[in-house]
């Protein structure tokens, strides 16, 4: 009796409940070329009712995010090419900048349903832009680089050396077992960890994808050279000729009398307690500059004992108690009131 019930119980929730909402597009993965127009497609079940809300989202390859439909009209930037008919969005032409995924959200009834449709607007690539470095020391790394921005969807890569097709796996070719390069086909970088005299050759890339031809960048000459120890050693021999040239000079301008033999000596007044020794060009003047201070000090120090040693004048108005004598106690004392 009770497993009746639940069986009756469970009817009735999937006849009337909430599995019966859902969302759906008839083409989930849609594939268009530039400037053309294309429809996406979206249709729900009637459990959301007669009024259920309908919107568009687009999220492009960069993950930013804006409605295309909201409150059942086209956005301002997509107004101009895009029709709403029922559910569905029609583009009368679409742009790379248009790949992406697009959700078409339903809710109606307290209840929320969406579906996902990614649009890919194909576009052939471009020629390609490559790096290839023109010479590179024995035993370095070097790293040559491959980048098309045109290419919808995003191109994959190959590299060719002297025209000879790189396998993105060497250790899978036995003509490439002892290679050391890694070739990223999906970001076009391909990287030698250890230059040989075997990686020196011609090298160009291609890139391409399903919406067109392939294109390629013109081809670079790379050359692997070893350290120039020659050239290193030719250096070293200079610097050290250079340097023996530089001391021949010196003495030979000295066995000439062009540099003083003998120390230069000094002999300076008013200087007691200082003494000299062998001194230079430099130390010529620091000791004139300190024979004039020296100098300055002196003439201050007299001048200052010259002022001391002469008699202060006091004026000095006769007493008003008579006694018109000059008093003389070796000291001067205030008379007055006031001193002049």
């Amino acid at each position: 009796m009770i497993r009746g019930l639940v069986s009756v119980v469970f009817v009735c929730y999937a006849a009337t409940g909430v599995l019966g909402f859902s969302v759906s597009s008839s083409n989930k993965d849609v594939q268009v070329k530039e400037n053309d127009g294309v429809d996406l497609t979206c249709t729900y079940s009637a459990d959301f009712g007669a009024e259920a809300r309908v919107e568009w989202k687009f999220k492009d390859l960069k993950g930013s995010q804006t409605y295309v439909i909201f409150d059942g009209k086209p956005t301002a930037q997509y107004a101009s090419r895009v029709t709403p008919y029922g559910n569905n969005l029609r583009f009368t032409k679409v742009t790379s900048i248009d790949s992406g995924v697009y959700d078409c959200e339903v809710s109606g009834k307290g209840q929320f349903g969406e579906v996902r449709v990614k649009l890919t607007v194909l576009v052939p690539p471009g020629v390609p832009l490559c790096r290839v470095p023109s010479s590179v020391t024995t035993g370095n790394e070097a790293l040559l680089s491959c980048w098309d921005s045109v290419g919808s969807p995003p191109p994959t890569y190959k590299w060719f050396k002297d025209g000879v097709l790189l396998p993105s796996d060497p250790k899978t070719v036995a003509g490439f077992k002892n290679a050391t390069y890694k070739l990223n086909p999906q970001n076009g970088n391909l990287e030698f960890s250890h230059t040989t005299k075997m990686d020196m050759a011609s090298y160009y890339c291609v890139a391409e994808n399903n919406a067109g031809r392939p294109q390629q960048c013109k081809a670079s000459q790379m050359e692997v050279r070893d350290l120039n120890t020659g050239g290193i050693v030719a250096g070293v021999i200079i610097f050290l000729l250079l340097l023996a040239l530089l001391g021949f000079g010196i003495w030979y301008a000295y066995k000439k009398g062009y540099i003083p033999s003998k120390p230069i000596s000094l002999s300076i007044c008013h200087m007691p307690g200082i003494v000299l020794r062998s001194v230079s060009t430099i130390d010529i003047i620091l000791l004139v500059k300190l024979y004039l201070h020296f100098n300055l000090i002196s003439f201050f120090a007299s001048t200052e004992k010259s002022d001391k040693e002469k008699p202060k004048v006091v004026y000095q108005p006769p007493s008003v108690y008579g006694g018109g004598e000059e008093e003389d106690d070796g000291d001067f004392k205030q008379k007055s009131s006031f001193v002049v």
